[in-house]
């Protein structure tokens, strides 16, 4: 009977202590973020256009959370993605700003990051999509030898990516340490200085774009389309701007499969909306809204790939996601792409002021929704949080106990996340454009400090081409009445305007924040 009741048990206990069991305590949990996507560019958000439809996106929101006072860091893309992942606020560190082609590793091996974390409680990791956060040692990549330290030094098991961002050069993808078809016999340089007199550029031979520049974007012509920086070799591995979404999809459902049995994070770093837009043949001409509006309905098609994997290998209801964008919209941003003359009443930061590249509401608050169909209950919430939360939330939705040092900027939000009934946000955040020592916003409940040390900000970017005005260091905005931040308020609460200057400064200095 007694040796019966031992077998017994250690069937049990093979059972239960499975790593199949184990794994399906613990969430899968996907981030899909978009690039340069604006608060009010997709249907849930308010889009009007009726042919700018996103009903992929919309589903989520329909069957999760929707967040009205969702924020990425920075407004623009390195700073939001070096945040995301370290839990730091990107203005504490050097090397920060928009990483150039040949830049260095901004984030460093050794601290804790959001993957790193999350292998920690068993998971597998994988970044699949724009990178843009450097490759390489202090001397920068080495593109045709082993393409480390990067995303696989910092915690995750797999990357499959685009190094930089695709109006700069090179275009080619990496595969974990190494430039993916790459030809020894045809060795790839990347450089600042033009190789050679005769190299081709969008100076030179702008008569043979298919995409013509505005600004800036007039070096390395590739694929009928120039770009910042210079670059040779390569050619085997180099890919078709239209394909990139695509490629982005079958390698992230190829991942998924291959890890459907073990708890897994899916970092699915998306290019669309960033420029040069150009989506794939297929979605061309279907928004109404010229190559802007194509790539946000092709954005769309690749949530909805996404979530049919999910529900084919039957892990939907045990797969936490989030979407959101890495900063706020742009119109022109360097490429004659019609997204200006075709904008008509499409208003793609909805009712705020400003977007990518300035710290006004436009440029940092954007569409940010939590879906989890066996745990989130639909809604909608005012609460306020943050991309720079997600690595807090998710090691305490896996149960990792945080060391002190490790994120320092990045609040525990799980139960808002979650949509918890009476869970709490943030209470305050700090936004910044670009890098170290820029301009600042500070939000605190619905108080707004603009300090902008440049003393110029950026305000147009939206609807005509980017344009700096003048700006006072220093100014507060009411945003329960002054949603759009134009009306300085300053004189009329002198003390509020001064204890905000001073918490700004002390958050600035403290070199951290999370209690």
């Amino acid at each position: 009977m007694k040796s019966r009741l031992l077998i017994t048990w250690a069937v049990f206990a093979a059972l239960f202590f499975s790593p199949k069991l184990e794994a399906a305590a613990k969430p899968n949990i996907i981030v899909i973020m978009a690039d340069d996507l604006g608060y009010g560019d997709i249907g849930c958000y308010g889009a009007k256009p009726k042919n700018l439809k996103t009903p992929h996106i919309d589903k989520l929101a329909k069957g999760g959370v929707r967040f009205t006072s969702g924020y990425c860091s920075a407004s623009t893309c390195t700073p939001t993605r070096f945040s995301f992942l370290t839990g730091k606020y990107a203005f504490r560190q050097e090397g920060t700003g928009i990483a150039p082609p040949n830049g260095p590793a901004v984030i460093k091996p050794g601290p804790e990051t959001l993957p790193s974390l999350l292998k920690k409680a068993g998971y597998k990791t994988a970044v699949i999509g724009k990178w843009h956060l450097g490759l390489g040692g202090p001397d920068g990549p080495d593109w045709n030898g082993e393409l480390k330290p990067g995303p696989r030094e910092i915690g995750f098991d797999y990357n499959y990516l685009l190094p930089t961002t695709n109006d700069r050069v090179p275009q080619v993808y990496v595969e974990n340490h190494r430039v993916k078809n790459l030809d020894p016999k045809d060795p790839l340089w990347v450089g600042r200085m033009k190789p050679s007199p005769d190299h081709p550029t969008g100076i030179t031979h702008r008569h043979t774009l298919k995409m013509d520049w505005s600004h800036g974007h007039n070096s390395t012509i590739h694929n009928g389309i120039s770009r910042i920086g210079f670059y040779t070799g390569g050619h085997k591995a180099r890919f078709r701007d239209e394909d990139l979404a695509d490629e982005w999809v079958m390698q992230s459902n190829k991942w998924i499969e291959a890890n459907k049995d073990n708890p897994f994070f899916l970092f699915f770093s998306s290019h669309d909306l960033h420029v040069p837009r150009i989506p794939h043949e297929r979605f061309r001409g279907t928004s109404g809204l010229s190559y802007r509006g194509d790539v946000i309905v092709q954005l769309d098609w690749c949530v909805g790939e996404l979530v049919k994997t999910l529900d084919r290998l039957k892990l939907s209801d045990n797969t936490l996601i989030v979407f959101c964008s890495d900063n706020g919209p742009v119109g022109d941003d360097g490429y004659k792409d019609e997204a200006l003359e075709k904008m008509g009443d499409h208003s793609p930061n909805g009712p705020f002021s400003g977007g990518k590249y300035s710290v006004l509401e436009g440029g940092t608050r954007t569409p940010f929704i939590t879906y989890w169909p066996s745990k989130i209950q639909p809604q909608v919430s005012d609460e306020m949080v943050c991309t720079i939360d997600l690595a807090a939330s998710f090691a305490a939705l896996a149960g990792v106990k945080l060391p002190k040092a490790a994120v320092p900027d990045s609040f525990n939000l799980l139960g808002a996340l979650l949509g918890k009934k009476g869970a709490k946000g943030r209470d305050h955040l700090v936004q910044q454009d670009n890098g170290r020592g820029g301009n600042y916003g500070y939000r605190k409940g619905n108080w707004k400090l603009q300090r902008h040390d440049s003393k110029r900000k950026r305000n147009v970017v939206v609807t005509a081409k980017l344009a700096n005005t003048p700006a006072p260091r220093f100014a507060l905005f009411d945003l329960s009445k002054d949603i759009q931040e134009k009306k300085n308020v300053a004189e009329q609460h002198p003390e509020v305007f001064a204890r905000m200057k001073q918490e700004l400064q002390e958050i600035i200095d403290a070199g951290r924040s999370r209690p």
